[in-house]
């Protein structure tokens, strides 16, 4: 089990039971309180219950893979390059397009929440914290949900 939280519309915190990760997109930094600092840019990391894939765009940005209990989350942001390379059961992102591409079962807002549930014909409900047990609890029809 695991949370997601957003305090900022570049930002996402996977929370464990082993810590919190926050993920930067923005800054393509990942900041776990590891001893050896902040981690930034593309490679792949095991942090904590975490494996983390960052994948280098065209653009010489970050986007993740993250794999925790066998449920994959993508971190995108606005970033629509490299969506070949992101499987994801959740995907936080304000793209429509990667919305499109990558299918996912859920998607976390990380901006224009109005404009996206229009062109994806969907509605979005409002969390303070999502709460994912397995990839078996998450929506079988996809949903949008807004963190704040």
């Amino acid at each position: 089990m695991f949370e997601i939280e957003s305090k900022s519309p570049d930002e996402i915190t996977i929370i464990t039971k082993k810590g919190a990760i926050k993920f930067n997109i923005a800054d393509a930094v990942i900041d776990a309180g590891l001893a050896v600092g902040k981690i930034t840019g593309p490679g792949e990391f095991e942090i904590g219950d975490a494996t983390i894939r960052g994948v280098a765009t065209e653009s010489d940005k970050t986007i993740y893979d993250v794999e925790i209990g066998g449920v994959h989350v993508g971190i995108l942001g606005g970033i629509e390059e490299n969506l070949d390379d992101i499987v994801a059961d959740i995907l936080c992102t304000s793209s429509v397009r990667a919305v499109r591409e990558i299918e996912p079962k859920l998607v976390i807002s990380m901006g224009n929440v109005d404009g996206m549930v229009a062109d994806l014909k969907l509605a979005a409900r409002t969390e303070k914290k999502l709460k994912v047990k397995s990839l078996d609890s998450l929506p079988t029809t996809k949903e949008v949900v807004v963190l704040n």
